[in-house]
Protein backbone atom coordinates (compact mmCIF):
# COMPACT_ATOMS: atom_id res chain seq x y z
CA UNK A 1 0.00 0.00 0.00
CA UNK A 2 1.26 3.50 -0.75
CA UNK A 3 0.34 6.79 0.89
CA UNK A 4 -3.26 6.67 2.16
CA UNK A 5 -5.68 8.20 -0.33
CA UNK A 6 -7.35 10.39 2.32
CA UNK A 7 -3.96 11.85 3.23
CA UNK A 8 -2.82 12.17 -0.39
CA UNK A 9 -5.97 14.11 -1.29
CA UNK A 10 -5.56 16.45 1.68
CA UNK A 11 -1.89 17.16 0.96
CA UNK A 12 -2.71 17.99 -2.67
CA UNK A 13 -5.81 20.08 -1.92
CA UNK A 14 -4.08 22.11 0.81
CA UNK A 15 -0.86 22.34 -1.23
CA UNK A 16 1.20 21.10 1.69
CA UNK A 17 4.87 21.25 0.80
CA UNK A 18 6.18 17.80 1.65
CA UNK A 19 8.22 14.90 0.45
CA UNK A 20 7.71 11.19 0.86
CA UNK A 21 10.56 9.19 2.33
CA UNK A 22 10.68 5.48 1.52
CA UNK A 23 12.22 3.11 4.05
CA UNK A 24 12.52 -0.63 4.64
CA UNK A 25 9.50 -2.34 6.19
CA UNK A 26 9.01 -1.16 9.78
CA UNK A 27 6.13 -2.17 12.03
CA UNK A 28 6.41 0.51 14.72
CA UNK A 29 7.12 4.22 14.83
CA UNK A 30 10.48 3.66 16.49
CA UNK A 31 11.43 1.11 13.83
CA UNK A 32 10.28 3.50 11.08
CA UNK A 33 12.45 6.30 12.49
CA UNK A 34 15.47 4.02 12.58
CA UNK A 35 14.78 2.57 9.12
CA UNK A 36 14.37 6.04 7.59
CA UNK A 37 17.36 7.46 9.55
CA UNK A 38 15.30 10.24 11.13
CA UNK A 39 15.37 11.37 14.77
CA UNK A 40 12.66 9.67 16.82
CA UNK A 41 11.83 12.97 18.53
CA UNK A 42 10.81 14.32 15.12
CA UNK A 43 8.65 11.40 14.03
CA UNK A 44 5.00 11.97 14.94
CA UNK A 45 3.30 8.85 16.27
CA UNK A 46 -0.50 8.70 16.21
CA UNK A 47 -2.23 6.92 19.08
CA UNK A 48 -5.98 6.29 18.95
CA UNK A 49 -7.72 6.50 22.32
CA UNK A 50 -11.33 6.00 23.30
CA UNK A 51 -13.73 6.54 26.12
CA UNK A 52 -17.18 5.00 26.17
CA UNK A 53 -18.54 7.39 23.54
CA UNK A 54 -15.73 9.05 21.56
CA UNK A 55 -12.41 8.53 19.87
CA UNK A 56 -9.45 10.85 20.27
CA UNK A 57 -6.21 10.81 18.33
CA UNK A 58 -3.15 12.00 20.19
CA UNK A 59 0.05 12.75 18.32
CA UNK A 60 3.34 12.41 20.18
CA UNK A 61 6.98 11.88 19.21
CA UNK A 62 7.94 8.26 18.53
CA UNK A 63 10.30 8.44 21.51
CA UNK A 64 7.46 9.35 23.89
CA UNK A 65 4.56 7.64 25.62
CA UNK A 66 1.15 9.19 26.13
CA UNK A 67 0.62 10.18 29.76
CA UNK A 68 -2.98 9.03 30.25
CA UNK A 69 -3.07 10.49 33.77
CA UNK A 70 -2.09 13.94 32.50
CA UNK A 71 -4.59 13.65 29.68
CA UNK A 72 -7.32 12.74 32.19
CA UNK A 73 -6.41 15.76 34.36
CA UNK A 74 -6.34 18.17 31.42
CA UNK A 75 -9.47 16.92 29.64
CA UNK A 76 -11.51 15.49 32.50
CA UNK A 77 -12.10 12.25 30.62
CA UNK A 78 -10.89 8.72 31.18
CA UNK A 79 -9.52 7.17 27.99
CA UNK A 80 -7.79 3.97 27.04
CA UNK A 81 -6.14 2.58 23.95
CA UNK A 82 -8.45 1.64 21.10
CA UNK A 83 -8.19 -1.92 19.82
CA UNK A 84 -6.48 -2.75 16.53
CA UNK A 85 -9.89 -3.55 15.03
CA UNK A 86 -11.22 -0.13 16.07
CA UNK A 87 -8.19 1.59 14.57
CA UNK A 88 -8.59 -0.35 11.32
CA UNK A 89 -12.28 0.56 11.13
CA UNK A 90 -11.60 4.29 11.57
CA UNK A 91 -8.62 4.38 9.16
CA UNK A 92 -9.81 2.06 6.37
CA UNK A 93 -7.29 3.25 3.77
CA UNK A 94 -4.29 2.64 6.05
CA UNK A 95 -2.32 -0.46 6.95
CA UNK A 96 -2.76 -1.61 10.54
CA UNK A 97 -0.31 0.18 12.78
CA UNK A 98 0.63 2.83 10.21
CA UNK A 99 -1.95 5.56 10.68
CA UNK A 100 -1.13 9.17 9.92
CA UNK A 101 -1.55 11.79 12.65
CA UNK A 102 -4.33 13.50 10.70
CA UNK A 103 -7.28 12.21 12.71
CA UNK A 104 -9.28 15.28 11.70
CA UNK A 105 -9.40 13.88 8.14
CA UNK A 106 -11.26 10.87 9.54
CA UNK A 107 -13.65 12.82 11.78
CA UNK A 108 -11.60 12.23 14.94
CA UNK A 109 -10.64 14.98 17.39
CA UNK A 110 -6.87 15.37 17.38
CA UNK A 111 -4.43 16.66 20.00
CA UNK A 112 -0.79 17.33 19.12
CA UNK A 113 1.87 17.19 21.79
CA UNK A 114 3.61 20.57 21.98
CA UNK A 115 6.97 18.80 21.87
CA UNK A 116 6.37 18.21 18.15
CA UNK A 117 5.55 21.84 17.48
CA UNK A 118 9.02 22.77 18.74
CA UNK A 119 10.79 20.63 16.12
CA UNK A 120 12.31 22.22 12.96
CA UNK A 121 10.83 19.43 10.82
CA UNK A 122 8.51 16.48 11.34
CA UNK A 123 8.02 13.08 9.72
CA UNK A 124 4.88 10.96 10.08
CA UNK A 125 3.33 7.73 8.85
CA UNK A 126 1.87 7.89 5.36
CA UNK A 127 -0.58 5.04 5.91
CA UNK A 128 1.70 2.11 5.15
CA UNK A 129 4.78 0.53 6.71
CA UNK A 130 7.30 1.69 4.10
CA UNK A 131 6.81 5.45 3.68
CA UNK A 132 6.91 8.57 5.82
CA UNK A 133 5.74 12.08 4.97
CA UNK A 134 8.27 14.80 5.75
CA UNK A 135 7.28 18.45 6.33
CA UNK A 136 8.96 21.56 7.68
CA UNK A 137 7.78 22.99 10.99
CA UNK A 138 5.70 25.70 9.32
CA UNK A 139 3.81 23.17 7.21
CA UNK A 140 3.24 20.92 10.21
CA UNK A 141 1.84 23.89 12.15
CA UNK A 142 -0.41 24.82 9.22
CA UNK A 143 -1.68 21.25 8.86
CA UNK A 144 -2.59 21.11 12.54
CA UNK A 145 -3.79 24.68 13.03
CA UNK A 146 -7.22 23.44 14.16
CA UNK A 147 -5.90 20.71 16.48
CA UNK A 148 -5.56 21.23 20.20
CA UNK A 149 -2.02 21.42 21.52
CA UNK A 150 -0.77 20.44 24.95
CA UNK A 151 2.01 18.55 26.65
CA UNK A 152 0.65 15.06 27.08
CA UNK A 153 3.57 12.67 26.89
CA UNK A 154 6.89 11.80 28.45
CA UNK A 155 10.14 10.54 26.98
CA UNK A 156 10.79 6.81 27.31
Amino acid sequence: MAIAETLRTFLAKEQVVHDVVAHPLALSSSEAAAAAHVPGDRLAKAVLLEDDEHYLLVVVPATHRVDLGRLHQRLGMVVGLATEDEVAARFPDCDRGAIPPTGFLYGIDTIVDEVLTEQPEVWFEAGDHEELVHVAAAEFARMFSQARRMRLSHHV
